[in-house]
């Protein structure tokens, strides 16, 4: 053989073929409790932001509770669910069981033993052996698209083999019927677990399906159906040969079965599950391989992956072809929708992700929150899929205020400033009446809770309202985004008006402490409460899932403000050591995720170089176990991919990126306009973790940001890394917001 030719048929072979990147995704990271975090992902097959997502189901999942834990050793189903976070909870969802000996219904019964080393779990398909006892093993293999899912089982062969599809638990309305034609089950479930959160009442809300096998069956029937109420579970089973080798298809919609049928036509027309699964791999590999990294070994390629895949899966596409039902009216209406915006996580950096990633999905989210507004009154702040009053706040105005930053214009730009001033003007219903408690059930929408004492007072007071000082602060951030886009929409005395209440943040900050605290009524100061106290005292204290400490730093646009609230720079930087050193930093909760880059606001950026690679490290992983809590919609992954790349939206909506410290050798942004974003760290190690200088496009980078229309310009960031910190940046300093009460 010709050395050449030698040479072609080693590189052309297995062993040196060169990685893609989905074979790096990991989407069992996340799923076992640890000490690092509790088990809240699931390992989704599904392609970017679909629709349903396909598990294997080893528990029944509920608020607070996932389908799939990596702990359990036992599945009892395949789920197509659209539970977005393990402290949400699902709706419409509808489960798949093969299972072979008597009929087992209870998901307890049905479950079959399976070992982890037997399962793959990759973005574009799932596989695993189950156990059938005496009979052998059986294997079960998914993929999916949007909307649908194929399924190819292999079962033992000697004895019959089943399918089972659960339409509805006990204590869930549903069912499943026998469609005239062959080879086809049908049915809905109108279970939405969290419908007690939120103040819609939909009666007309269901999850159909439709299950169509290859093969027909040998005997089809349906269980439960003859029971009144719903505390029985329903569906349907189709049985078929031992030994079958059998391919099934499952269409999902919130409109209709013929909907679910016709999800089905568009998107796995045939029967070839390989196919199938290569569509979708492409799918992933064309939005993951957006990002390439050099000076990573393959475990941090795994982490830096998943994360990627991770942030790609919200918000969740809510519209079939053209139509989609709202949640917020109950109708179907024409147009395209997304759901599952995590929006007081994700408003921080999971959308700032978004947009220079799949910058072609942005103005259909925007016009999906404004199509809320307009057929439910506000636009959500955790729609699953309707209102649910989880979390404080409006930060959909973020959301906006950034799409109009960032020259986003396919959205009703006046219907924007509608849905903005709307929040930022008027208080829910019952405002004074309420204290609105956190996942306080069968409430209004809460909206800005206490924004008539906000209005009248400047703060909202913790004598009246639950989680007051955190919606205080929140609420001058979301004033903040609601003057930028009076700004960018000409009105500038409404800009005036909503910059100069930004500032109301400064209201709670206390001098004796050197922290933010809530007021009461009177202006007095209210006990200041601790991490150690009860989420509920907490909350009479006004803080949302944190204290003081982790509040003091979140007006995301008033940094500057802060920092001479506090006396300047040095102080501003010693009370960011205490925050860090006294254990205050809690990075698996949203509201401290900017910390680690405030340094770059006090002129000690070396301090945040150190300290985003040291969380960094300490955070995230490559095993099964390897998150902290859980991923928030993407915003736990979105945090570690920006860092990757060595910066960091500290205010998402201003389209400045603070720089950090980047993790590689050399990482290279895509971009969706053609142009590329190449960020080079020279001498990068796990020790050299202070930049010693800096350039952009060959210039010397003298400031600790870098902007919005850089990044799109296309741009080489280039850092020299050492082991020691250096002065790089130190002489810079944020610009304080000055504003004038309108006349």
């Amino acid at each position: 053989m010709r050395k050449s030719l030698l040479l072609f048929v080693i590189a052309a072979s297995p062993m040196f073929a060169q990685r893609d990147a989905v074979s790096y995704v990991n989407p069992l990271i996340g799923t076992e409790k640890s000490a690092l975090g509790y088990g809240g992902t699931m390992p989704f097959v599904t392609p970017p932001f679909g629709m349903t997502n396909w598990t294997p189901q080893t528990r029944q999942n509920k608020i607070s509770v996932t389908s799939y834990n990596y702990d359990d050793a036992t599945v009892s189903g395949f789920i197509g669910t659209h539970q977005p976070a393990i402290w949400m909870g699902d709706y419409g969802y509808v489960t798949v069981v093969p299972q072979v000996g008597p009929l087992r219904i209870a998901a307890n019964e049905r479950a079959m033993p399976m070992r982890h080393e037997n399962e793959k779990a990759q973005p574009d398909r799932y596989s695993v052996i189950l156990s059938a006892g005496d009979h052998g093993n059986l294997r079960a293999e998914l993929t999916a698209t949007t909307r649908c899912a194929m399924f190819r089982f292999t079962f033992p062969s000697d004895i019959t083999a089943r399918v089972l599809v659960e339409a509805s638990r006990p204590g869930v309305a549903g069912g499943a019927f026998l469609s005239p034609r062959a080879g086809e089950i049908s049915g809905y479930n109108a279970d939405r677990m969290d419908s007690h959160l939120g103040p819609m009442k939909l009666p007309n809300f269901k999850g159909y399906f439709v299950v169509q096998f290859e093969t027909a069956p040998l005997k089809t029937e349906t269980y439960g159906m003859e029971q009144t109420g719903d505390q029985a579970s329903r569906g349907a089973y189709a049985e078929f040969a031992p030994g079958s080798s059998l391919l099934m298809r499952v269409g999902t919609s919130f409109l209709s079965v013929d909907q679910a049928r016709e999800n089905i036509r568009r998107e796995i027309p045939g029967w070839d599950f390989e196919t199938a699964a290569q569509r979708l791999r492409a799918a992933w590999n064309e939005k993951l391989s957006a990002i390439q990294v050099e000076g990573a070994t393959d475990a941090e390629k795994s982490r830096l992956y998943t994360a990627l895949y991770h942030a790609l899966l919200y918000p969740r596409t809510f519209s079939e072809y053209g139509r989609y039902y709202s949640a917020f009216d109950d109708q179907i209406h024409t147009g395209e929708s997304y759901t599952a915006f995590s929006i007081w996580d994700t408003f921080r950096a999971e959308n700032s992700l978004l947009t220079l990633l799949v910058p072609e999905r942005i103005d259909g989210m925007i016009t999906a929150l404004l199509q809320d507004f307009r057929e439910g009154g506000w636009m959500p702040k955790w729609p699953n899929p309707s209102y649910t009053n989880i979390m404080i706040a409006t930060h959909a105005d973020s959301l906006v205020a950034e799409a109009f930053r960032k020259g986003f214009h396919g959205f009703d730009r006046e219907l924007a400033w509608n849905a903005v001033y709307k929040d930022a003007m008027t208080p829910p219903d019952g405002d004074t009446a309420r204290r609105w408690l956190d996942r306080e059930e069968h409430t209004p929408y809460e909206a800005r809770a206490g924004l008539t004492y906000y209005k009248q007072l400047g703060f909202i007071p913790t004598d009246t309202t639950d989680e007051s000082a955190s919606n205080t602060l929140e609420d001058s951030y979301d004033d903040w985004c609601v003057a930028q886009v009076a700004r960018l929409t000409g009105r500038e005395e409404d800009y005036q008006f909503f910059l100069h209440r930004s500032l109301n943040n400064r209201s709670l900050y206390n001098p004796a402490i050197g922290l933010m605290n809530g007021r009461k009524s009177d202006g007095t100061w209210a006990p200041l409460g601790s991490s150690e106290d009860t989420l509920e005292n907490r909350s009479r204290a006004g803080w949302t899932e944190g204290d003081a400490w982790a509040y003091t730093w979140s007006a995301l646009h008033d940094q500057a403000g802060l920092l001479a609230l506090m006396g300047g720079a040095a102080a501003y930087d010693s009370k960011l050591d205490q925050h860090f050193s006294g254990g205050h930093n809690v990075h698996r909760n949203e509201p401290s995720h900017h910390y680690g880059y405030l340094y770059d606001f006090g002129g000690q950026p070396w301090k945040t170089q150190a300290m985003v690679r040291s969380i960094a490290a300490k955070e995230y992983a490559a095993g099964p176990g390897g998150l902290d809590g859980d991923d928030d919609c993407g915003q736990m992954s979105a945090w570690l991919l920006f860092t990757a790349l060595g910066f960091y939206p500290v205010n998402p909506a201003s389209g400045d990126y603070m720089i950090g410290s980047p993790l590689y050798a050399r990482i290279t942004l895509r971009l969706a306009n053609g142009k590329q974003l190449q960020v080079e760290a020279e001498n990068n190690s796990a020790t050299n973790v202070y930049i010693q200088s800096a350039t952009l496009n060959a210039k010397p980078l003298t400031v600790p940001l870098i902007t919005w229309e850089q990044i799109q310009a296309g741009a080489s960031l280039h850092f020299v890394m050492g082991p020691r910190p250096s002065t790089w940046a130190s002489a810079w300093r944020a610009a304080p917001i000055v504003a004038k009460v309108s006349q």
